[in-house]
């Protein structure tokens, strides 16, 4: 509570400013409707700022108590800042006001939120007037990242400018007691987007095995029935889409619950209102799917439906019963969705652009006529070390901001090369932007420049510096450079422990474990398994894995062979690689190769471990993908096991060599990973604890792509927590390269 009533009865009249993600949530029909609890006159109105109001009566102290403690479910209040002011004795009423564009942005837009179960309860009832109509919405769900132009949030700066209102949802929309009252995107079959074709038509097309490409939030989903063997096939031929596994999207938790195991944390996750696809255990005994939904892996990624059209696709399936009873049981239907992104490329969104791109890989294209303003991807998420982790992070929680521990200048820091994200300081946030992916195609990097332009424009932010990797040759360093501002460059691996650090708020000096698959090290060389220590805007580098070979260069993380033939040489055993490799590729040339330091250059890589102990355990020996062999082997643990002894520790390096030459006698590849996962924890562990209780410090960041691996980062921080460290985990960004802008933004502010 900020101030206080004076004598009971006494009227007051008090301005207040709210902060945080209070547009585009209901917050303004809230305040309204205390206003009237309370008997209070005055105003409210959005602006850059946020919401600002004004409120005179004899219960101010309580009103302005409960603009917090009973605020709208999206919003998120960060400050309420209340100053006394005159008294109006003639004013009459409690008004909101047209929103003000003027002065600077302080504000944020919110992300969209799946259908809110009061809509759900409409679209299924067949005496509403809104019954299954495709584009229902309200104050608590719907559209708002993807559809804002600008700030601030009101319908003629979104998508829905061109849709004016019905008489009946006009009334609505202006009646304070109504749940749609100055609810932006708000529309019905009168007035409001149409569907290209009906539910029924994408049903039919499903069930007959062909590909339908449907329109979303934040562009387009390539779908078709997941029990279809050869429709899964032929989806993943012509996307190109090698050994990655697609999404399956059910229609609710205990249709999911057919398919994985789901604990509680994991459930809250698949139910809440950002509804991410969440990685999760598949089931032995779960129903048929076909072989290509995920090939050879553990988990299966499950998402709920989060849009109208979603929700109309499955209850079509289940006969179009009335009510929502139908939603709380099981449902036969699974369907592949993923993105529509041909050749990893960005999402397409517009209509014309879908029949375009999408031509000879959709049977159906169904689109409508709401405008998609920002491309967003589904985030990713798995239940990791006891809380929630991103994979990716999109559609439902950008561009929700990351709280820093105290405020910086403006920055922007356009990540990496893999796994594109920017990142955009304002105070004491940082504004972490959608996947944008990796920038191998003219496409994606106006994909990013596209990002780079709306995410500043929609923050009001003009950044001082811009932060990049190290690395020259990144397509992102010349975009920075190209920008005509000052550059910071900033190391990889720095750059991921800084992320974790500026997530978790910390500010002192910390030890940090980088472990990925590549980052141009500060030597020249290529590193990916490095001890860091952080001081502020500063990384000194205290150790790292030993170095292996890799032949053919970057060639050598899609063909773990090729890593299993380094670790041979390393051992001394370089004669047995045609014996045991043979079958996978030239081994004669590669011996030759590594043993001549020819176009094998040595990596401190964990990754390129990681594919030396698939290749030697025959694990994907040659992967359609980077990362596919580290996948399924994590895919083979059950139950960690240890190999005493099998790492050396001096001078800072850890050699994981004896690791490697015990998994050449593992009885099968099941104990060869729980082998190779149980030790490599125990090493890096037995690595940093020595600098750790050295130095005083009590806690120690992780971060890189291996961090993604759910056995690792579960080993590591129960490990590390029972010798009185605590680990600090990504949570609020990606482990991987969707991760390294906030660390560039977190270590470049610091320095300036």
């Amino acid at each position: 509570m900020i101030g206080g009533s004076m004598t009971a009865g006494t009227v007051e009249r008090w301005r207040v400013r709210v902060r945080g993600r209070v547009q585009g949530v209901g917050f303004r029909p809230h305040v309204h409707a205390l206003a009237g609890r309370f008997g209070l006159t005055g105003w409210v109105l959005n602006d850059g700022e946020g919401v600002l109001l004004e409120g005179q009566g004899a219960a101010t102290a309580a009103f302005r108590a409960a603009l917090s403690a009973d605020a709208p479910p999206l919003a998120r209040i960060d400050a309420v800042e209340a100053t006394r002011c005159p008294v109006q004795p003639d004013e009459r009423g409690f008004a909101i006001r047209h929103s003000r564009s003027d002065g600077p942005v302080a504000t944020g837009v919110a992300p969209d939120a799946a259908v809110c179960p009061a809509c759900l309860s409409e679209l299924f009832d067949p005496a509403d007037r809104r019954y299954r109509y495709p584009f229902l919405n309200c104050t608590h769900c719907g559209p708002r990242h993807t559809i804002t132009r600008r700030l601030p949030y009101d319908r003629p700066q979104t998508a829905m400018a061109g849709f004016p209102l019905c008489r009946a949802c006009a009334a609505e929309y202006a009646d304070p007691a109504d749940r749609r009252f100055h609810a932006q995107p708000t529309a019905c079959p009168d007035c409001g987007p149409r569907l290209s074709h009906p539910p029924e038509a994408i049903l039919a097309d499903l069930k007959a095995g062909r590909i339908v490409a449907v329109k979303g939030l934040g562009g387009f989903h390539l779908a078709c029935d997941a029990a279809d063997t050869q429709a899964v096939e032929r989806l993943r031929r012509v996307k190109q889409r090698n050994g990655k596994p697609f999404a399956l999207m059910v229609a609710n938790a205990a249709s999911a619950e057919r398919f994985v195991h789901l604990g509680d944390g994991e459930r809250e996750l698949l139910e809440g209102t950002a509804r991410p696809i969440v990685l999760l255990r598949r089931r032995d005994d779960a129903p048929f799917l076909a072989p290509g939904v995920a090939p050879g892996l553990a988990w299966l990624g499950v998402l709920l439906p989060y849009t109208p059209i979603h929700h109309l696709i499955f209850h079509e399936a289940a006969g179009r019963p009335a009510g929502t009873a139908w939603m709380e049981e099981p449902q036969p239907l699974a369907l592949v969705m993923t993105s529509a992104n041909p050749g990893g490329e960005p999402l397409a969104i517009g209509n014309a652009e879908a029949r375009e791109r999408l031509a000879g890989i959709a049977d159906t294209i169904v689109d409508h006529d709401r405008p998609i303003v920002v491309r967003a991807d589904d985030s990713v998420v798995r239940w990791l070390a006891g809380a929630p982790a991103f994979l990716r992070r999109g559609r439902g929680h950008v561009p929700e901001p990351i709280k820093l521990s105290r405020p910086v200048p403006p920055v922007l820091a356009v990540g990496g090369h893999l796994k594109a994200t920017i990142c955009v300081t304002r105070g004491d946030e940082a504004f972490l932007s959608q996947h944008i992916g990796d920038l191998d195609n003219l496409a994606t990097l106006d994909f990013l420049e596209e990002t780079v332009a709306h995410l500043l424009h929609v923050l009001g932010v003009e950044p001082v510096a811009v932060a990049h990797d190290r690395h020259p040759d990144f397509q992102s360093t010349r975009f920075a450079e190209r920008m005509g501002l000052p550059t910071v460059a900033v190391q990889h691996h720095h750059a991921h422990v800084a992320a974790v650090l500026a997530e978790h708020g910390v500010g002192e000096s910390a030890l940090g474990l980088a472990l990925d698959g590549f980052g141009l090290g500060m030597d020249g060389t290529s590193w990916g398994g490095e001890m860091l220590l952080v001081e502020g805007g500063r990384a000194e580098r205290l150790g790292h894995l030993a170095r292996l070979a890799q032949p053919g260069g970057d060639l050598a993380a899609r063909q773990p062979w090729r890593m299993a033939a380094a670790a041979l040489v390393r051992m001394g055993r370089g004669d047995e690689i045609v014996s045991r490799l043979g079958s996978h590729g030239p081994a004669e040339g590669v011996r030759r190769m590594i043993e001549g330091g020819v176009n094998a250059p040595p990596t401190s890589s964990c990754g390129r471990w990681f594919d030396a102990a698939c290749g030697i355990l025959g694990v994907r020996p040659v992967a359609g993908f980077e990362g596919e062999a580290p996948m399924l082997l994590e895919s083979l643990v059950r139950r960690p096991r240890l190999a005493p002894g099998a790492w050396r520790v001096a001078d800072g390096v850890l050699d994981l060599t004896p690791l490697l030459e015990r998994l050449l006698t593992a009885a099968d590849a099941v104990e060869g990973a729980e082998l190779f996962h149980g030790t490599l924890t125990a090493a890096l562990i037995d690595w940093a604890l020595p600098v750790l209780r050295g130095r005083g410090l009590r806690r120690i960041a992780l971060s890189g792509g291996c961090l993604m691996n759910g056995v690792l980062a579960q080993g590591l921080a129960e490990g590390f927590a029972a010798a009185g460290i605590a680990a600090l985990l990504p949570r609020k960004a990606p482990a991987n390269d969707g991760g390294l802008s906030l660390g560039q933004a977190w270590v470049a502010s610091l320095g300036l």
